[in-house]
């Protein structure tokens, strides 16, 4: 099994996403940015929830290399947001404020590197991620980026998957 779950911030995709794993041990990725409880006690807030709600069986790994935590799976994968991700390797490579072609190229690279991992995984793979693009035209030069980024690695891992969920009020329509 190798599911892509999408939808929109809130919509109940996490919740979804670790229903297909269930109980049984799996690796949980955290790719987006380590909680700072003084900086940003809604972002430590919601980490926390989505901490205690995994089973004990279940192994956390903070990382942003999801080819390699995915191509040396053990068992199955959930990886928990494909858009803090972004985030992360926009950051990791101060890549905000370069040249879309630039930052675009990077990012599909990575991308595909994923996507490739993900279809030889001899283990079931989860992705989570947001979908950003059915809203409003961000004002700003890094949202638009953002969500143009996204769109096309949420297109590249679901090539790699066997199903596409899309999660809108905790209701579930397979694509």
């Amino acid at each position: 099994m190798r599911i892509l779950v999408t939808g929109g911030v809130r919509s109940g995709k996490s919740t979804h996403a670790e229903a297909l794993i269930g109980d049984e041990p799996a690796t949980y990725v955290a790719p987006g940015p380590t909680p700072d409880a003084e900086a940003d006690p809604d972002w430590t807030a919601r980490v926390a929830a989505h901490r205690a709600r995994r089973p004990a069986s279940w192994t956390t790994l903070e990382t942003q290399d999801l080819a390699h935590v995915i191509s040396h799976a053990e068992h199955p994968v959930l990886v928990d947001c494909l858009g803090t991700w972004l985030t992360a390797l926009i950051d990791a490579a101060d890549a905000w404020e370069q040249d879309a072609d630039t930052v675009h190229d990077l990012v599909v690279s990575r991308a595909d590197e994923v996507a490739e991992a993900v279809r030889a995984c001899g283990h079931d793979v989860v992705v989570v991620t947001n979908e950003v693009g059915l809203g409003v035209v961000p004002e700003h030069r890094s949202g638009r980026l953002f969500r143009d980024l996204l769109g096309t690695v949420n297109q590249r891992i679901a090539s790699a998957c066997d199903e596409v969920h899309l999660v809108v009020a905790g209701r579930v329509l397979r694509l």
